[in-house]
């Protein structure tokens, strides 16, 4: 009831007619709760955590400006990441080991080549700096180690 008065309203202030078209456009689920259309009035919705908004670029922009403070944000995800010149094969038993030793991180390796050169990107995964820091020192000694004694 809420969407179809504003949308009356908007028109009426126009002088343009609310066509059937155009009452379609204030047809909202039960229970939903209105999202502002600063642009072009019809309202979009959210029910639960559930938002639907416009398709047109400028017009979502400006709704989406209206939820984002809404929005629930849990811990920021931090990450680190170590260059590492060995391949998986050599490194992923060890990798492995670090990762069982620090359960509050996610460690990934991604083979890169660049340079004529294979080599890993080792990024490290957590939601403390503390957790970060503690398997990222553990993972540049782990390349280290294998850096000084390669074989």
């Amino acid at each position: 009831a809420r969407a179809y008065a504003m949308l009356e309203a908007s028109y009426a202030a126009r002088g343009i007619e609310y066509t059937q078209a155009r009452k379609r456009m204030a047809r909202m689920p039960r229970g939903a709760d209105l999202i502002d259309n600063p642009v072009s009035v019809a309202p979009g919705f959210r029910i639960g955590n559930v938002h639907v908004m416009a398709g047109v670029p400028s017009i979502f922009q400006a709704m989406l400006d209206n939820v984002v403070p809404t929005l629930k944000a849990g811990t920021k995800m931090l990450s680190a990441t170590v260059p590492c010149p060995f391949g998986e094969g050599l490194i992923g038993g060890p990798l492995g080991d670090i990762q069982k030793a620090h359960p509050d991180t996610i460690i990934g390796s991604y083979p890169k080549y660049g340079d004529g050169k294979f080599w890993t990107e080792l990024v490290v995964r957590a939601r403390s700096q503390e957790a970060l820091d503690a398997a990222r020192a553990d993972v540049e000694a782990m390349v280290a180690g294998f850096a000084s004694n390669p074989g």
